[in-house]
This record gives C-alpha cells, sequence and structure tokens, in this order.
C-alpha cells in the first residue's frame, strides 16, 4: 500500500514534532521519563499532532510554533490515554502492556498530570492567548466528556444522541483543538479558521465510530487491544445502542443483559446479535457521513496539496481496520 499523502507532504516535519516530544519530555524526576517515555515510544497514528500541522500549513504558516504546537497536541492527547486506562482498568494498548499495569495506577496518573501540566508549558512559549482560551475549553470539555462516559456505564436506555454528545466531548473536542490551533499561530481569518475547526470536529466525530465499530469487526493483532473490550466495560456505542432500537426483541435483550453486567463473557451472542440487524453498517454509514461533512467544511481553503490531504485524511478515517 502507497503512503497516504498526508503522512508524505509531512514526513520531515513529524520528525520535528518527534524531536520537540523527546525534548520536553525531559524531567529530572526518573520515573516520569520512565513512564512518559513507555506511553510516547508505543508510537501510534499521531493523527492529532498530524492535524495541527496541516491545519498551520493549509493556511501557509511554516513557523517553529507549528511544530511545539503540534508537540502540545501530543502531550494531551498522551495524558488522557494514561488517565483513560487506569478509569478502564485496562491492560492492553496498541498491542502492547498499558502503561497502569506496567508501572500501577498512581504513577499513570501522576505521570499523565505531568503530561497535562508540560503541555499548557508549552503553550505559554507561544504567547497567543487564543491559543491558551482554546485549550483551556478543550481540556475542560474533555475531563466532562470523561465523566459523562463513567454515568453512561451500563446505560442501556442511552440515545444516539447522547453517544454522540460523549464522543464529541470525549474524542472529537480534541481534534478540533488540533485543527484550531494550527489555523490560529497561522493567523487564519475568523471564516478559516472555524472551517479546519468545524474539520476537526467531525473528522474526530468519524474516526471514533470507526474505533466503535472496530471493536466488534476488528482483528485484535491489527487494532491493538482485545475486541470487546467496549462491552466489558458496559459502554453502549453506536452498535450497541442502534441494536437495543432497531434489532428484534432477542438481540435487544442480548445486547441489553451484557451492557448492564459489563462483561465480555457473551461477546459473541452481542457479536451476533449486532450483525444481525445491520448496526455495523449503519454506524459505517453514519462516519462516512461525518467525514464527508469534515470535507466539506474546508471547501472554501485554497486548493493546494495540503488540502487534498486534509481530503484524504477524511477518508481514510473511515476505510481503515486499525
Amino acid at each position: 500500500m502507497s503512503t497516504p499523502l498526508f503522512r508524505t507532504l509531512i514526513a520531515e516535519d513529524m520528525q520535528t514534532v518527534d524531536g520537540v516530544i523527546r525534548a520536553r519530555l525531559h524531567s529530572d524526576v526518573v520515573l516520569i521519563r520512565q513512564v512518559a517515555e513507555y506511553i510516547i515510544s508505543a508510537g501510534g497514528k499521531r493523527l492529532r499532532p498530524v492535524l495541527t500541522l496541516l491545519s498551520g500549513k493549509a493556511l501557509g504558516y511554516e513557523g517553529a510554533h507549528l511544530y511545539e504546537l503540534a508537540a502540545m497536541i501530543e502531550f494531551i492527547h498522551t495524558a488522557t490515554l494514561l488517565h483513560d486506562d487506569v478509569v478502564d482498568e485496562s491492560d492492553m494498548r496498541r498491542g502492547r502492556e498499558t502503561a497502569n499495569a506496567l508501572f500501577g495506577n498512581a504513577a499513570s496518573v501522576l505521570v499523565g498530570d505531568f503530561l497535562y501540566t508540560r503541555a499548557f508549558q508549552m503553550m505559554v512559549t507561544t504567547n497567543n492567548m487564543q491559543i491558551l482560551q482554546v485549550m483551556a475549553e478543550a481540556t475542560n470539555i474533555i475531563a466532562e466528556g470523561e465523566v459523562l462516559q463513567l454515568l453512561n456505564i451500563g446505560n442501556t436506555a442511552l440515545s444516539e444522541q447522547d453517544y454522540l454528545q460523549v464522543i464529541q466531548y470525549k474524542t472529537a473536542k480534541l481534534f478540533e483543538a488540533s485543527a484550531r490551533v494550527g489555523a490560529l499561530i497561522a493567523g487564519g481569518s475568523n471564516a478559516q479558521v472555524k472551517a479546519l475547526a468545524d474539520y476537526g470536529m467531525y473528522l474526530g466525530t468519524a474516526f471514533q465510530i470507526i474505533d466503535d465499530v472496530l471493536d466488534y469487526s476488528g482483528d485484535a493483532d491489527t487494532i491493538g487491544k482485545s475486541l470487546g473490550d467496549d462491552l466489558a466495560e458496559g459502554k453502549a456505542t453506536l452498535p450497541l445502542i442502534y441494536t437495543m432500537r432497531q434489532g428484534d426483541a432477542t438481540a435487544a435483550n442480548v445486547v441489553r443483559q451484557a451492557l448492564e453486567n459489563a462483561s465480555r463473557d457473551r461477546f459473541h451472542d452481542v457479536l451476533a446479535a449486532v450483525q444481525s440487524c445491520g448496526a455495523l453498517d449503519y454506524a459505517k454509514n453514519e462516519a462516512i457521513k461525518a467525514a464527508e461533512q469534515a470535507v466539506a467544511a474546508i471547501a472554501e481553503l485554497p486548493d493546494t496539496p495540503v488540502k487534498q490531504a486534509l481530503v484524504e485524511l477524511a477518508r481514510l478515517s473511515v476505510d481503515r481496520n486499525a
């Protein structure tokens, strides 16, 4: 498979961002370096810093602040992962042990706090109050999303609208902020900043819906976690919500019982129920709609290779198996 355009365009920039990440991870406290290095070195897609880079470049910006902001966004994301894995009691991420499984819950939470605060130190270096406002709001909304998700565990009455609110708070908000800060540091107009922020929100929504689909249709080795993790955590994601609303009585009941018990034991029964009513196809179609809304949001941006890369990124976000 050929390398996507968005990866090719910013390959050297991402190397620079990785250098900033390594430099900014430094701490005199050994355990902080160990835990932070472990989670950062796991790699991952780095989509959020990619989005910051592409947003800035879409408006012609090439300054060093863009690298600092992209690294800052990755720190915020990594902090949320560290805290998520503790809350969810996860033991696998990206195909290897989670930091909490290896170093303990206390170390994971505290190093997550270090990454959050280091990220805000990095924001200050841009001397841009708008960026500070955007990230202060985003991190606050992400925290609300985490609490909302916690409150919704085992909730079989969750509506599709409620589900979308959670993923827009918990996941898509950071995508939106990633794009917005890139546009802001580039000095974009209000319309350009809004266009790229909207793109980020829709992209993040599409991305998370596909993640939730892959929990029932992916390959465990490919996606880097066990199938059925969402079920084991009692999370009513879109495929399950659709099955409870549109599936026959038997299928709906299977899903309700599994969610209420927050157990992976009946994963195969739930999978059969989800497949029986077309829930995975429905969810994927909703993700495709969100991806196309992302593309529409940037229609008025200058037609450059960077814009083409943003369009490609939106479409690849739903056409993936990991």
